[in-house]
């Protein structure tokens, strides 16, 4: 699998999507990227800009922007799925029981069944190499060529080598992981993480307040990963603490801002009704509790975030309630 003579299919012309189209089209790999829109993939290949969701990016002339999901499954050797994590079981659906390698590079989990992207790629396409993309990587800072550190995470030993080497450019790092059911659950808990940490940050409660929360939050990670067969060290990596460290101290993050604007006192149905992108920890927090009430795990963290945003709680309570629980080792 030369990179250099590699097509690869980006499915979905987000931030995300199009930052990784970016990348690997000025490293020389035929891009494709598909938008579900065909007038965002006509903007996309007129303009040479996402103008909606990466604006100020000037896209590489190697970027093919279209909306025929069909022509980009039939000429690609590796499709990376970057649309946001609820529509993964239907965009596969779409695509059918393909054998092409698939990059899952949303974060997140089903929110009706609490179900993991890898398991939902390995329901419709069996036969399909699946590799999952995480780590902290904000989409500006690819697109714009920033020195990046990820983790690939893949149980195919043959597959993952190769895989890692197709991903790879030049301030683009990932890193090989044989730990999926680790790397997906990290990347979906650490928005959820991120928005109680917002909210800390919004109602001013401290920085002392928003480490505490950082490293149970953690704790929750590596309890959930444990029990479902990942290694509870994953969390410890670039799909957990590194990604957490970034997404839980910065604006920039769809999670971290949508956590502040609860701390501030606005809910959480009228931030996200003013948002074109999707804030994926508003749904993996009720997803998360599904898989933990599975698996017999305590979550607080994830619990508050998810009253929060339901509006069953306010600030005050859910801290309240976090506060309150019973002394006991860490």
């Amino acid at each position: 699998m030369d990179p250099q003579n590699l097509t690869i299919g980006i499915l979905g012309a987000g931030a995300w999507g199009t930052a990784l189209a970016q990348l690997y089209a000025s490293a020389r790999r035929k891009v494709i990227l598909w938008a579900c829109d065909p007038e965002q993939a006509d903007i996309i290949a007129r303009e040479r800009e996402n103008t909606l969701r990466l604006p100020g990016v000037l896209l590489h002339e190697g970027v093919q922007a279209t909306a025929d999901l069909a022509e980009t499954v039939a000429r690609a050797d590796i499709l990376v799925l970057a649309a946001p994590a609820q529509a993964t079981r239907d965009l596969l659906t779409k695509i059918g029981p393909t054998d092409t390698p698939l990059i899952l590079a949303a974060k997140g989990i089903e929110r009706d069944t609490g179900v993991l992207l890898p398991a939902i790629a390995a329901e419709i396409c069996p036969a399909a190499p699946v590799a999952v993309l995480s780590g902290p990587s904000f989409a500006g800072e690819v697109a714009r060529g920033l020195p990046t550190a990820v983790v690939l995470a893949c149980a195919d030993p043959n597959a993952g080598p190769r895989l890692q080497a197709a991903l790879a450019a030049s301030a683009f790092r990932p890193y090989l992981s044989t730990d999926v059911m680790g790397v997906a659950l990290a990347g979906a808990l650490k928005n959820v993480v991120a928005i109680a940490c917002g909210v800390v940050a919004g109602r001013d409660l401290g920085e002392s307040a928003r480490a505490a929360l950082l490293t149970r939050g953690l704790a929750e990670m590596a309890r959930l990963a444990a029990a479902c067969g990942g290694d509870p060290a994953t969390p410890m990596g670039l799909a957990g603490v590194g990604d957490l460290v970034l997404t839980a101290s910065s604006l920039q993050s769809r999670n971290f801002s949508l956590g502040y604007a609860l701390g501030e006192g606005h809910a959480a149905a009228d931030v996200l009704e003013g948002r074109a992108a999707v804030t994926e920890g508003a749904h993996a927090a009720g997803a998360a509790l599904t898989l933990a009430h599975r698996h017999g795990v305590d979550m607080p963290i994830a619990a508050a975030v998810e009253a929060l945003i339901a509006g069953r709680l306010d600030v005050k309570e859910a801290m309240d309630a976090l506060l309150a629980r019973p002394l006991r080792g860490e």
